[in-house]
Parts: structure tokens; sequence; C-alpha cells
């Protein structure tokens, strides 16, 4: 895996791993790093994830949370943190302004979904792309915002995995294009809530809700079945998650899952499977 950054773009053979590329990617708001897999080739599409922060956090620490950059090269995805917007509150905590709830407390006039928009044709630019396998992963603020994304830019994105956010509150029309969401969720969850809850007045949907209205959104038939039991908090003894399916009759190109982390915080303790089972999620989820 080659992370390119500034401060080590002199000590690192770039002609040596690969042909020249773009040593960084602009979408607006300034050069950002962009993790290119060993053995990339423009002339083979590779998939993209766009990795979303938690309120007050950046790209990189949410990387190094989830280590997500570590896999790159063995699942051969292109990936990019960005930040988002520093806040005027103590210490200018970066959010992004993803739904009524969370987090643009500060109601700043702010297009994030252009921007993430304009960073992912940003990467397109500079590497070849599959364009039926563009991703977001989103914690907390960040999975809010990936919420909003598969609503207004379903056209573009394949499939986004939320931890600990939520979809936006209240009905809503049915958008033009499907998109396959997972939801990850722990039930413990005192930032969050599992079941929702509201955040300076304003509502924000439970986990079991946010993936019924992704259901029915896709065309999913029926009640979410049960497709087994996963490890993914390392504080948890034993296969604490439940996961819950809606795969059956769903429209071409949009299903939903929820992930129940049972006792689970907002900030679990990733076992080693977690992100691996993500990505190999997302990838699993390809537009049509």
């Amino acid at each position: 895996m080659r992370t390119v950054r500034l401060a080590v773009i002199a000590l690192v053979p770039l002609l040596a791993i690969a042909p020249a590329q773009a040593q960084t990617v602009d979408g607006g708001r300034g050069a950002l790093p962009v993790t290119v897999p060993v053995g990339y080739s423009a002339d083979v599409a590779a998939p993209l994830i766009v990795l979303l922060h938690t309120y007050g956090n950046t790209g990189a620490r949410q990387d190094e949370y989830m280590g997500l950059s570590d896999l790159a090269d063995s699942y051969g995805f292109v990936m990019v943190a960005p930040d988002g917007t520093p806040s005027r509150g103590e210490g200018n905590p970066q959010f992004w302004n993803a739904s009524a709830a969370c987090c643009n407390w500060e109601g700043a006039d702010l297009d994030d979904v252009g921007y993430i928009s304009g960073l992912i044709d940003a990467v397109k630019q500079d590497y070849t792309i599959d364009e039926k396998r563009v991703f977001i992963l989103g914690h907390s603020n960040g999975a809010f915002m990936a919420h909003r994304l598969a609503y207004e830019r379903g056209a573009d994105i394949a499939a986004i995995a939320s931890l600990a956010g939520a979809d936006e509150a209240g009905e809503r029309q049915i958008p033009p294009h499907p998109v396959h969401v997972l939801q990850i969720h722990g039930t413990g969850d005192t930032a969050i809530a599992y079941d929702g809850g509201e955040i300076q007045g304003s509502a924000y949907p439970g986990a079991k809700q946010s993936v019924a209205n992704w259901a029915a959104r896709n065309g999913c038939a029926g009640a979410g079945v049960d497709a087994g039991r996963l490890d993914l908090d390392s504080s948890v003894d034993g296969m604490e998650t439940t996961v819950t399916r809606h795969a059956s009759g769903c429209t071409a190109g949009g299903s939903a899952e929820l992930w129940s982390i049972a006792d689970g915080a907002h900030l679990p303790e990733l076992s080693e499977h977690f992100t691996p089972l993500v990505v190999e999620w997302l990838l699993g989820h390809p537009k049509p």
C-alpha cells in the first residue's frame, strides 16, 4: 500500500512502485493524501472508498482508528479520507453538514454533499476508478453524512456503511437511485442512541428505523431476516453482533442491512474482523 503524504513525498520512490500518478487529490478545499494499492494499474478500474470521520476528528485519525488504509493492498481499493470544516467551538472541532440533527449546529452555509461529490470526481480524474464501486464509510457525524450522500448522490454511490450514525428523521420521498446501505450500531451507544433520540432539539431515527427506511426506499419485501452473528467488538465476549438483512425483492442495486453490536459503545473497541468485514461487505455490493 502506498499512502502519499506531503511530508514524505521526497522519501518515497514512487516511480519504482508504479507509473507517475497524482500525489494528492483536491476536491476544492485543498490537497489530500490518497491511498493507492500496490499493483494499481491505470488499465484496471479500482474500487474507491471515501472514509468520513466523526465530529471533532480528522480523516487521518479516523483511518488510524479503523485501519482502513492498511487493507488497501489486500483488497485493491483506492481510499481518501477528507477533513470536515472547523467549527467556531473550543478547539475548532471539524464537522460535516450531514443532517438536521448532526452536526452543523452553527448554521454554516456549507455544501458538504457538493464537496465530497467533487472530491470523488477529482479522484476519478487522476485514477482509474470503477464507476460501479464507489463506496462511503462513515462513523458518527461521518455516518450521518454517508446517509445523506446515499440519498442525494445515489446515482454515483453504490453502497454506504454507517457506524453509529442515522438517517434523516421524518418521511422522505423515494430517491431515484437505489443504494446498498449497511448500518452498524451498538445497543449501548450513549452518544447516538441505538433507538433514536434528539441532538439539540432535532430528532434522528434509531438504527432499526434507519434500516427500515432504506429497505422501503429500495423496494425490499417483508421484514429483515436473521443472517447470522459476527465478532466486531473486542470488548464484548463472543459473537456479540447480530445481522439482520433486507435483500428479498429489492430493486436492483439496493438493499439494507443492520449489524447490531450487543452492548456496543459509540466508539467500539474494533475487533480484528471489523474493518475487513465492512470492506468485504462494501466490495460485495456494487451497482448492477
